[in-house]
């Protein structure tokens, strides 16, 4: 199983060059839900502190500044422990 990928604080030219900030924004409130995902996701945090804990996994803690991808097929259980704001985009 694929591992979920945190990159803290990449470059603003890194950014750019993924154009990361034309990808769509996502907005989610304090709270705890399962997700899977169909398609891998990778998502740049704008605002938010989060711990998303895979199936039989151990957490992973991500937050504002943070470069994340999430492996298709993974299941996990979100914990927003502050509100989120993200860009992000499947492929």
């Amino acid at each position: 199983m694929s591992n979920i990928d945190v990159t803290h604080n990449p470059s603003q030219e890194y950014l750019r060059e993924m154009e990361v900030f034309f990808w769509p924004i996502w907005t989610k409130e304090i709270s705890t839900f399962p997700w899977t995902y169909d398609c891998n996701e990778t998502c740049y945090f704008l605002e938010g502190d989060v711990v998303v804990t895979p199936d039989g996994g151990a957490p992973v803690t991500m937050g504002t500044g943070d470069l994340v991808t999430f492996p298709v097929g993974m299941s996990c259980t979100w914990e927003i422990r502050s509100a989120v704001k993200k860009h992000y985009s499947f492929d």
